[in-house]
């Protein structure tokens, strides 16, 4: 299965998006030094960005920003259009990759239908700020950052946190104001990382455009969930799980993929398997995850995008449902919904996948999955630390449920593997430890070291007691 995948998939890029992908560079490298004052290389990367929109909707106002800004007239607007046809750009890209995907997995996928408005989000006042915030950056350049400029956000941002519509937008500039801060002054920075802060910057644009509509309030959906893994993300301050897993729709039809996501905030002494302590809100997915059971949900929202709105409240535990069989069965035919426009990027791209009959050989400092002649690189870095799976049981795995990925080349993100043990087969997965961990070793040093989880509970209990 491995190698009709990746003989499909290894063929070189679609065509278009390395020159794309080019025109984004340029763009990313201009925004180092500024918009303000524009190099005769600045300006031609300005005018090549919006030349490649230009037979879109965005065309005409995008070249008319362009050729604005090339010659030094600056406004709020031009700055937005350019953050759209950077947008546009990279969603074509997401598109032609995800075409290749889906041809080389046979997968078949939906089209995406605009679901209907929620309300509008916020009173524009709130949003002025931060879009004056967000055009002076642009203006001035990562160079040009210092603590004076991230700290004109701060009031902005704080604003915006006090409406729950906007916590979308207002977590994701407050993450990049944070970064800017800690690497305050940033000319004193080696080499920036232009791609991942363009990124955050087109994206905190397009969430405060003004007129944009409410959040997609979901259908309800209800059936049986057959979770596939887990997939953690794990900050300082916060994780957040995201289960994939297949929607059996109660009424009957094809089973679709769908993922769903639970989150908490934490501390950073809470770290390894402890961080599943500040999840227990959810026990019916958390119980799911650990012991490897199907889930009856009933009136669950369901997103346009795939995604499940989880309510713990609108599932029940049902029977066994062994992740590797139902990845064997099920995965080759289910429906994978459709990106919403505004998350088309390739570094959004997750597919869930099931690959097996490869040999795990090291490759560098890292792990390949390969069969015959074709190979694809395994994410190793992705494996949380709340879990049980390790670069050593990765390394005399055999089969694999995990998330396909797209980072200048295809990767591989493993979430559950089938490996062998002292002469045993087992299935090991990121969830496992859900409830707690069941590696002996690990529960012992967990004893020693104290629930950081219960002892933070019992000392805030402690200071609300008094």
């Amino acid at each position: 299965m491995l190698d009709v995948q990746l003989g499909a998939l290894d063929t070189g890029l679609p065509p278009g998006v390395e020159e794309a992908l080019g025109l984004v560079s340029a763009f990313d490298e201009t925004l180092g030094t500024g918009l303000g004052r524009l190099s005769q290389e600045g300006a031609q990367a300005v005018t090549g960005l919006a030349a490649a929109v230009a037979a879109t909707p965005l065309g005409d106002r995008a070249v008319e920003a362009a050729d604005k800004i090339a010659t030094g007239s600056v406004a709020g607007d031009h700055l937005t259009m350019l953050a759209g046809a950077r947008a546009a750009l990279l969603g074509a890209v997401a598109d032609a990759l995800l075409a290749r995907l889906d041809e080389a997995l046979g997968r078949t996928r939906a089209q995406w239908e605009e679901p209907a408005a929620g309300p509008a989000e916020a009173p524009e006042n709130l949003l002025v700020g931060c879009r004056s915030w967000l055009h002076e950056v642009a203006i001035t350049g990562w160079r040009g950052v210092g603590h004076d400029l991230v700290a004109a956000s701060d009031q902005a941002i704080e604003a915006m946190f006090g409406e729950p519509a906007l916590r979308r937008a207002a977590v994701l500039l407050d993450g990049l104001a944070a970064e800017l801060r800690a690497s305050s002054p940033v000319a004193t920075m080696e080499k920036l990382p232009e791609r991942r802060w363009a990124d955050l910057w087109t994206r905190a644009l397009m969430l405060t455009q003004p007129g944009r509509a409410g959040a997609d309030p979901g259908v309800p959906v209800s059936g049986r969930l057959l979770i596939l893994g887990a997939d953690v993300h794990e900050h300082a301050t916060a994780v957040q799980v995201q289960v994939h897993g297949l929607l059996e729709p109660k009424d009957g039809g094809t089973p679709r993929l769908v993922r769903t996501a639970i989150s908490a905030t934490k501390v950073d002494t809470v770290v390894g398997p402890a961080v599943w302590g500040v999840l227990q809100d959810y026990p019916a997915l958390l119980g799911a995850l650990a012991r490897h059971l199907s889930l009856d949900l009933t009136d669950m929202p369901l997103l346009a995008s795939g995604d499940l709105l989880w309510d713990d409240a609108k599932a029940a535990v049902g029977e066994l449902a062994a992740p590797f069989a139902v990845a064997r069965v099920q995965l080759a035919g289910a429906l994978a919904p459709a990106g919403p426009p505004i998350d088309r990027h390739p570094v959004a791209i997750a597919e869930p996948v099931f690959v097996e009959g490869y040999k795990a050989v090291k490759a560098g400092e890292g792990i390949e999955f390969r069969l015959g002649d074709q190979a694809i690189a395994v994410a190793t870095d992705r494996l949380p630390g709340c879990g049980p799976l390790t670069p050593q049981l990765l390394a005399t795995s055999t089969a694999c449920i995990g998330l396909l990925r797209w980072d200048g080349r295809w990767l591989l993100q493993p979430l559950a593997v089938q490996s062998t043990v002292k002469r045993q087969q087992v299935a090991v997965h990121n969830g496992d430890w859900a409830l707690g961990p069941t590696d002996p070793k690990v529960v012992k040093s967990l004893a020693r070291s104290g629930d950081a989880v219960a002892v933070l509970r019992e000392r805030a209990g402690r200071l609300l007691r008094k």
